[in-house]
């Protein structure tokens, strides 16, 4: 069977058919499906068929994986997944994973184990398409921009934690990490700018905190237009990609009390660089245990 590309959305999302991801791929299916993120930025595989290992290896198809997490530790005594679970963690906010280290993964994936009987999507929005929406004036101030991203705001405290909750926001931030990027980021595969921001953005280098917490949610704005997102309604052993770099995603949190439980394995990223071609720099901690740099362009 030949490789389906099937487009969800005009700005965002493809449905992927025809590739097994249990079997080894051939280099023209990894080109293939490395071509589809670039142009869809989120595919989705339906039975997928794949435990922790098997996740590992597809997300290796597309370079060196990171660990689970730089403070959070890796579920079931695996290296490299992060259990996204419901029991310990609702992230119901808009962010780009890990932003907080000089390189932040380039992919991220997230494979269903436990689904809920309604609700639970994960929303994925189109940074690339956000920055073009951007009027002129407010796309060249953000060319110029450089931003703090930080771990001591975690995304995912919920409004009435309980003690898993309490314990894993403790484990977030029991090692501070703070990053400087570009506020436009230009993909190295592509060449698209896109808003690199999120729920861990905290503070415009030269602005002052009310400022820059002005300036960020007018671009965010941007950034979550319906038009922009995918929202995926997850099925049981689905499989979902997607390009950390020019993406943000949001955990919905309208099950109810009902587990839901995804694993994410990511793929090791470059370091960023802005429109000046300025690279990102680590500020506070050191993330060579999670993540290696990518030197090249996969």
């Amino acid at each position: 069977m030949p490789v389906s590309i099937r487009k969800l959305t005009s700005r965002i999302g493809a449905v992927v058919e025809g590739v097994d991801l249990t079997a080894s791929p051939d280099p023209s299916t990894i080109t293939t499906l490395r071509q589809a993120l670039n142009e869809h930025k989120a595919l989705v595989f339906d039975q997928a068929n794949l435990d922790n290992p098997g996740q590992e290896r597809v997300a290796g198809w597309f370079g060196e994986l990171t660990t689970a997490h730089p403070n959070v530790p890796a579920a079931d005594g695996t290296t490299n997944v992060l259990a996204v679970d419901s029991e310990t963690s609702k992230a119901n906010e808009w962010h780009t994973d890990v932003t907080f280290v000089v390189n932040p993964p380039q992919v991220t994936t997230l494979r269903s184990v436990v689904v809920p009987p309604h609700g639970g999507e994960t929303l994925i929005a189109n940074a690339a398409a956000a920055y073009r929406d951007l009027p002129e004036p407010l796309r060249a101030l953000a060319d110029s921009l450089r931003v703090v991203h930080t771990n001591q705001y975690d995304y995912a405290r919920p409004s009435a934690a309980t003690a898993a909750r309490q314990e894993y926001d403790r484990v977030f931030v029991s090692t501070p990490y703070e990053a400087e990027h570009p506020v436009v980021r230009v993909h190295p595969l592509t060449g698209e700018r896109g808003l690199f921001i999120g729920g861990f953005a905290r503070r415009i280098t030269g602005l002052s905190s009310s400022d820059s917490a002005d300036l960020l949610r007018v671009l965010q704005s941007y950034v979550t237009r319906p038009e922009n997102i995918l929202r995926w309604t997850w099925s049981p052993n689905q499989l979902l990609i997607f390009d950390n770099r020019i993406t943000q995603h949001y955990g919905v949190d309208n099950y109810d009390d009902h587990p839901r439980r995804l694993n994410r394995v990511t793929v090791a990223g470059e370091v960023p660089a802005g429109v000046d071609g300025r690279p990102s720099v680590q500020l506070v901690g050191d993330a060579s245990h999670y993540t290696g740099v990518l030197e090249a362009a996969a």
